[in-house]
């Protein structure tokens, strides 16, 4: 989805997450209408990576795979792999256990979306929306950021 500012891109991901309801005509995913699913279900088929990526206070494991016990370290090794984030991980002082502080503030704004990338692909979502999420990053996050798209849209990922 593509479009300038206040083009409506927000209002359409809110709608496609149903944080509010359809008021007039409807939105399809595979045909079927969004008010057919449950909404549980709805939000487990959709990913987004946001501009402003939300890390937690925790270890950087456990803010990919947002504590679901389902996630194991080995799916999520294998996304930050593929996803092309392992080596700035194994960099760092206690790798999958390093606690990179509130919001992430001890990793740079291309390394918090990494996170985000690998923790969009361990979910393995239908539809990944990505907001603006190469906007305020480096060049060399960029490259890695457009590589871990490509990996995200592949057919039958992971």
């Amino acid at each position: 989805m593509v479009g300038a500012t206040g083009a409506g891109k927000s209002t359409i991901i809110n709608l496609m997450n149903r944080f509010y309801e359809i008021n007039k005509g409807s939105i399809l995913i595979d045909g079927i209408n969004i008010k057919e699913y449950n909404v549980e279900n709805l939000r487990q088929k959709i990913a987004i990576v946001l501009q402003d990526v939300f890390l937690f206070s925790d270890t950087i494991s456990n803010n990919i795979s947002l504590g679901n016990p389902t996630i194991t370290m080995d799916r999520i090794i294998d996304g930050a792999t593929k996803v092309g984030a392992s080596g700035f991980i194994n960099k760092l002082p206690a790798k999958y256990d390093f606690n990179p502080g509130e919001r992430g503030n001890m990793l740079s704004m291309g390394q918090r979306q990494l996170i985000s990338f690998i923790r969009a692909y361990v979910y393995q979502p239908a539809i990944l929306i990505l907001d603006e999420a190469t906007s305020s990053i480096d060049s060399e996050s960029e490259e890695l950021i457009i590589k871990a798209t490509s990996v995200l849209t592949k057919t039958g990922h992971p």
